[in-house]
C-alpha cells in the first residue's frame, strides 16, 4: 500500500508543492485525492531533499490542499493515452517511453524520396521527401487546418510497396477545429490509415507538452516496429511552446526570449529530431509540424527556432488569402532543403529541376514587374514585362490556387507548369535545357 501525504504546502497553476516526503523518484506518478474522494493525477517534476514539485495533468481548480492527501504510485508516467471517443481501452503490444531515444547520427538514412502531397506548390517548388521535417509557417486567421487535412488524406510514397500512415497531434486546438479535423478524416476516408491525439485548448497544459511526444512515440512503433511510412502532422507547435512558457512561469524560471524557457529550443529539436530514416529499416518518420507566427512575426522565436533545426519551411501568404489564393502558399519565401534528393528522373520527371528553377525565376521577375506597374504604370513596362507580369497572375492563379479538394499527381503539377512558361518567349526559358524544351513545348 502507497504512503499518503497530507501535507501539500502549495498549487500555483498546474504545479503542487508536497513536503516530508521519502524515496520518491523523478517522473514517478502521483494521485491526489480530495476529501470527496476526486482524484487529480500528475508526475513529479523536481525533487529537492524532502520536497516533490508535482504537476498535475488537469487543472487544479478547486482543489484543497488542506484537507487532499497525495499518494506516489512508484512507477514513471508513460502518457495519457486514453480513448476521447468512448470506445475500448486501448491494449498495448509494447510500453515505451514518450521522451523517445535520439536517432544514432551514425545509423540515419540520407532522406531522397519523394512524397506526393497532391499540393502543386509543395509537390513542384518546395518538394518534401521521406524522412524529412518540413513545417508550416502560418498565420491567425489563415486556413493552415485546412492545408494540414488535405496532405494528411492525400499524401502517399509513389512506387512504395510498404504501408502508409497519418499520426496526427492536434496541440490545444479549439473544439470546432476538432471537429472539423475528425469530421473531415472520416468523410474522405483518411481516418482509416490515420492516428489521431487531440489535445483540446481546455485541457490541461501538461497534456498539451505530453501530446506531441505520445504521437510520435506512435509513430516511431509504426514506423521501426512495423515497417511503415509514416507522416506525422502537427498543429499548432505555437501552443506546445505556450504551455511550456506557462510551466516554466509556475516554477518561477528565468525567462528567455519573449519570456519563453531558455531551453526551447531544445525541446522543439527533441520533437523535430524524432524524423528520419534508419539504415536498415524498412519505415520511417515525416514531419510536417504546424505553428501560427504571432503577429505574423517570422523573427519570433518559436518560428526562428524552427527555422533552425528543421530543412525549410513552407509560407502560407495573408496577403494572396485575401486575393482568393487557395492553398495560400508564398512559394517564394517557402523553401525545402532536401527537394534536390527527391527529384529527377525515376522519382518525380526528368525534366522537374529545370522548370521548377525556371518557374521560381520566372515568377519573381514577374511579381517585381506588377510592382513596378503599380508605381510607375503599365506604361513603363516593355512587351516582355508585361508577359511576365500575366505569367505572376496566371501561376497564382492555375498554380499555386487549385482549392482544398483537387488532388494532383506531379505528372499533372509538372504539365501545368510548361503550359504557364508558353506564356513567355522562348528566349526567356534559360534555365530548361533545350531538349526537354522541344520534349514537353513542341512547336
Amino acid at each position: 500500500m502507497q504512503k499518503e501525504y497530507r501535507n501539500i504546502k502549495e498549487v500555483v497553476g498546474p504545479l503542487a508543492l508536497i513536503e516530508g516526503v521519502e524515496g520518491v523518484k523523478y517522473d514517478e506518478l502521483v494521485e491526489i485525492e480530495q476529501q470527496n474522494g476526486e482524484i487529480r493525477q500528475g508526475r513529479v517534476l523536481e525533487i529537492n531533499r524532502d520536497k516533490a514539485l508535482v504537476q498535475l495533468f488537469e487543472p487544479s481548480q478547486g482543489l484543497k490542499i488542506s484537507s487532499s492527501k497525495a499518494r506516489f504510485l512508484g512507477h514513471v508516467f508513460d502518457g495519457m493515452g486514453r480513448a476521447k471517443d468512448g470506445g475500448p481501452e486501448i491494449i498495448p503490444e509494447k510500453y515505451s517511453d514518450i521522451n523517445g531515444e535520439p536517432i544514432n547520427p551514425a545509423a540515419r538514412d540520407y532522406p531522397d524520396e519523394f512524397i506526393q502531397t497532391g499540393i502543386s506548390a509543395i509537390d513542384g517548388l518546395n518538394t518534401l521527401v521521406r524522412g524529412q521535417k518540413l513545417p508550416v509557417f502560418s498565420a491567425s486567421g489563415l486556413p493552415h487546418a485546412d492545408l494540414a487535412a488535405q496532405i494528411a488524406r492525400q499524401a502517399k510514397v509513389l512506387g512504395a510497396e510498404s504501408k502508409f500512415a497519418v499520426v496526427f497531434a492536434a496541440i490545444g486546438i479549439t473544439y470546432e477545429e476538432a471537429d472539423f479535423f475528425i469530421r473531415d478524416f472520416r468523410r474522405t476516408g483518411a481516418i482509416e490509415r490515420a492516428v489521431l491525439f487531440m489535445n483540446l485548448a481546455s485541457d490541461p497544459a501538461i497534456e498539451r507538452i505530453a501530446t506531441p511526444k505520445m504521437a510520435l512515440t506512435a509513430a516511431e512503433y509504426l514506423a521501426f516496429e512495423k515497417g511503415m511510412h509514416v507522416l506525422v502532422i502537427m498543429t499548432d507547435i505555437t501552443n506546445y511552446a505556450e504551455a511550456l512558457r506557462e510551466i516554466s512561469a509556475a516554477r518561477r524560471e528565468v525567462p528567455g526570449r519573449r519570456g519563453y524557457p531558455g531551453y526551447l529550443y531544445t525541446s522543439l529539436a527533441s520533437l523535430y529530431e524524432r524524423a528520419g530514416r534508419i539504415k536498415g529499416k524498412v519505415g520511417s518518420i515525416t514531419q510536417i509540424p504546424i505553428l501560427t507566427m504571432p503577429e505574423d512575426d517570422k523573427t519570433h522565436p518559436i518560428p526562428d527556432l524552427t527555422g533552425y533545426i528543421t530543412e525549410g519551411q513552407i509560407i502560407l501568404s495573408r496577403e494572396l488569402y485575401k486575393m482568393g489564393c487557395i492553398p495560400p502558399i508564398d512559394v517564394l519565401p517557402s523553401l525545402s532543403r532536401l527537394k534536390d534528393k527527391g527529384i529527377g528522373e525515376g522519382k518525380t520527371r526528368e525534366d522537374h529541376a529545370d522548370t521548377m528553377n525556371q518557374l521560381f525565376a520566372a515568377y519573381a521577375r514577374g511579381k517585381e514587374c506588377k510592382e513596378l506597374s503599380a508605381i510607375l504604370g503599365e506604361a513603363a513596362l516593355t512587351k516582355v514585362d508585361k508577359q511576365y507580369a500575366l505569367f505572376a497572375d496566371m501561376f497564382e492563379k492555375r498554380y499555386v490556387s487549385q482549392g482544398f479538394d483537387v488532388n494532383r499527381s506531379i505528372d499533372e503539377t509538372l504539365d501545368i507548369g510548361w503550359e504557364l512558361l508558353k506564356i513567355l518567349p522562348r528566349s526567356e526559358l534559360k534555365r530548361v535545357k533545350d531538349k526537354y524544351i522541344e520534349k514537353y513545348l513542341g512547336e
